[in-house]
């Protein structure tokens, strides 16, 4: 899988965000997300993980062996930016 398909699931799959994704080993399969949105809000980062995993669908466990998350409200992602 290519990781701007992966990007385009989780972009159709939230409101509004900011996506970064990486093919972390070339092989199509394990990735690393940015993912930054309001959906987030007042989220665990447990329910914030589960709403990227929503997204991806059956894709998370045929095509996609490994996605390591970082997750961000807006707001959290401002305050991140301003503390480096």
């Amino acid at each position: 899988m290519e990781a701007s398909k992966v990007k385009e699931l989780i972009i159709a799959g939230l409101t509004d965000p900011y996506v970064e994704v990486a093919d972390t080993t070339g092989t199509g399969d394990h990735f690393s997300a940015v993912i930054i949105s309001d959906d987030f809000n007042d989220l665990s980062l447990i329910k914030q993980h589960q709403l990227v995993y929503k997204s991806l669908g059956n894709y998370l466990t045929n095509e996609i062996h490994a996605l390591q998350l970082k997750t961000y409200s807006k707001s959290a992602w401002e305050k991140t930016k301003s503390e480096t």
